[in-house]
């Protein structure tokens, strides 16, 4: 049986609605992957996060080269660096990392950090209470010293490097190993005990303690160390969320390890503490999925490497075990972002018509999620690619796609997604140079989820998500099978298909007659959505969001009708479904056209080419209006509709 690690109950979600008396904290304030190329020159990284006020650490390590990974942090100034795959002393790097700014920070062109046309990843830590906190000291060569911080708990995990003297070793204190035992951070040895790191004593929620060892407290030696926290909540519109585990699980040696967290997480750092092993670190934005990960280690100066070490899950994460034997391993994981809840259409969605070559940046100034092409000029498949179940992050082009208009399993085909990064992506070999439209999503709380689970076969089974509130809009489909696209929208005993033009039609095969709530969907024993253990699925939810997003219906009238979604500027997304009877699936974007005149539109149930010169959707500033010359597909008087529309 599967190894189940429960990290702890799973926090009380808080994201974003309504208003608190003091400011929350959120993720995305205080940590950042951010991938970005080299130039050979000065570039600027805004990912978000205040590192000139606030303080932080910044850790960069090349995915393309073999160079080592660097650590800047604002405790030590921005151009002095220690490498954590090393025991070298601390460096003056001239033209290394520039000023930290309130929203990200400079970059140079040193050798490891900015070479031009390298690739590179970024992640930055932001002090924060109950996350992460910086702190320089001298050591003075007494076991017991006791050392200040403002983490404001317990940490969970401590990493400490001498910057003024070289082949000092990073020591590492893990909650999980305890103060009696210690990890090398440059190094794969396993859990070793010595009294000299630690003092075998537990750190508290304002100081940890260190031995007399040159690594920690050597007189006179000057060090820095970083402190993480351990599910100290403090997040979250409530303030009670985790966005920081530090944790440990013991693998069977043959079997699958699944770690409960609670949340789904964006960054694991992860080391075999029972014997030796590498630091892995794998991010969601290089590709952390459920079917494996691009991983990078912290002990190494080794180039990005593939691997099916460590798998996502809605809650955690779960571990192949490969070493034949039982191992125990620590981590340290970070809760996925944003956790607030989007105040506007374009933070959250992109529709974007181009014809661009092969390798052409396509920007929508944000980590896309979830991506839907279709060439316009002639028949083909409407393809559907999603960071979760893997895309591109670097030059080898792939993509598990699937398409809307097909009951075909999924592909894993090698032209459909390339170098997706904070900012959007590069046009793909499969539609370089073709009219296309690009239909860009990112997950947010309230907005857009997306959740994969495998099957069991059984009735009422419950399936986990991270939306923050009840999915209105569902859309599941098979993975690794070929079966319809079910679509829930509102009626649990009712069910519709994507791929075609089917009505709704009533049965509890789908959702066991059971209403989604803020956490949970539920599923029936159908092929569609749960036959049994050997299907996989990905499911995208969809709901309302006040002034972002509207998923809702309304009853036609064989004239001019105006849908109201609360927005104020208009609708730039529209989809639309007739549900009493048959019809297609309408999609209409700003891209191509929602104005008072010719209105193109694709169809997600179909090959079909785009169809122009029609006007059956038009302009309305709080939502859109379907024209008095609409066909009864989509405004039959009397007629049932379903729609969802993203300003």
């Amino acid at each position: 049986m599967p190894t189940v690690i429960t990290q702890g109950a799973a926090s009380a979600k808080g994201y974003g609605f309504g208003a608190r008396a003091t400011a929350a904290n959120y993720i995305e304030d205080v940590f950042s992957t951010y991938l970005y190329t080299g130039t050979g020159g000065s570039q600027t990284i805004t990912n978000g996060i205040d590192l000139s006020t606030k303080g932080g650490m910044v850790w960069i390590k090349s995915r393309s080269d073999a160079t080592n990974n660097f650590l800047f942090d604002t405790a030590r100034g921005s151009q002095k660096e220690i490498n954590s795959n090393t025991t070298d002393a601390e460096v003056s790097l001239p033209y290394s990392l520039g000023p930290f700014n309130t929203n990200g920070f400079t970059i140079g062109n040193a050798t490891g950090i900015g070479v031009g046309a390298a690739t590179y990843a970024s992640w930055t830590f932001r002090k924060q209470a109950k996350f992460f906190d910086v702190v320089t000291y001298t050591g003075n060569g007494v076991s017991g010293r006791t050392i200040s911080h403002n983490l404001g708990s317990a940490p969970g995990c401590i990493i400490i490097k001498s910057t003024s003297t070289a082949g000092e070793y990073w020591a590492v204190y893990h909650r999980s190993i305890g103060a009696t035992k210690y990890l090398w951070l440059q190094d794969t040895i396993a859990a070793s005990t010595s009294s000299t790191y630690w003092n075998d004593t537990s750190p508290t929620s304002s100081v940890f303690s260190v031995g007399n060892d040159g690594s920690v407290n050597g007189n006179g030696k000057t060090y820095v160390a970083y402190l993480f926290a351990h599910d100290a909540g403090g997040f979250g519109a409530t303030g009670t969320d985790n966005v920081i585990s530090c944790g440990s699980f013991t693998s069977s040696g043959s079997d699958i390890a699944t770690i409960d967290l609670g949340y789904e997480p964006q960054l694991v750092i992860m080391k075999a503490s029972s014997t030796t092993g590498h630091w892995w670190m794998a991010d969601n934005m290089r590709g952390f999925t459920v079917s494996g990960e691009q991983y990078l280690l912290a002990n190494s100066s080794g180039a990005e490497a593939s691997g099916t070490n460590i798998r996502l899950t809605n809650t955690g994460f779960y571990q192949n075990s490969t070493t034949g034997s039982a191992t125990t391993y620590i981590y340290i994981a970070i809760r996925r972002g944003p956790m607030k809840t989007p105040t506007t259409g374009t933070s959250v969605f992109s529709p974007i018509a181009s014809s661009a070559a092969t390798g052409t940046k396509l920007t929508t100034n944000f980590p896309v999620d979830f991506l839907l092409t279709k060439y316009r000029s002639g028949a083909a498949n409407n393809a559907v690619v999603d960071r979760l179940r893997g895309v591109s992050t670097n030059a080898t082009e792939k993509g598990s796609v699937i398409y809307t208009n097909s009951t075909a399993a999924e592909s894993g085909t090698a032209g459909e997604s390339l170098f997706w990064d904070n900012t959007g992506f590069q046009v793909p070999s499969n539609w370089g140079g073709l009219s296309n439209v690009y239909e860009a999503f990112r997950r947010a709380p309230g907005f857009f989820d997306v959740a994969c689970y495998t099957g069991d076969g059984v009735a009422g089974r419950t399936i986990t998500h991270n939306l923050g509130s009840a999915p209105e809009l569902m859309i599941i489909k098979s993975r690794n099978n070929s079966a319809n696209w079910a679509v829930y929208h509102g009626e649990p005993t009712k069910y519709m298909f994507l791929n075609s033009t089917n009505a709704t039609t009533v049965s509890s095969g789908y959702w066991n007659d059971t209403a989604p709530t803020a956490s949970v969907f539920t599923v029936g024993g159908v092929g569609a959505v749960n036959v049994s253990a050997a299907y996989t699925y990905v499911a995208y939810l969809f709901a309302t969001v006040a002034g972002v997003s509207k998923v809702g219906s309304y009853t036609g009238t064989g004239t001019t009708n105006q849908i109201n979604c609360g927005f104020t500027g208009g609708a730039r997304f529209v989809l639309i479904k007739r549900t009493d009877s048959t019809g297609d699936w309408y999609v209409w974007d700003s891209a191509r056209g929602i104005v008072a005149g010719n209105d193109s539109y694709l169809l997600l149930n179909s090959t079909a080419a785009e169809v122009t010169n029609t006007d059956y959707v038009d302009t309305y500033s709080a939502g859109f209006e379907i024209s008095s010359t609409a066909p009864a597909a989509i405004n039959a008087n009397g007629g049932s509709f379903i729609f969802f529309a993203v300003a």
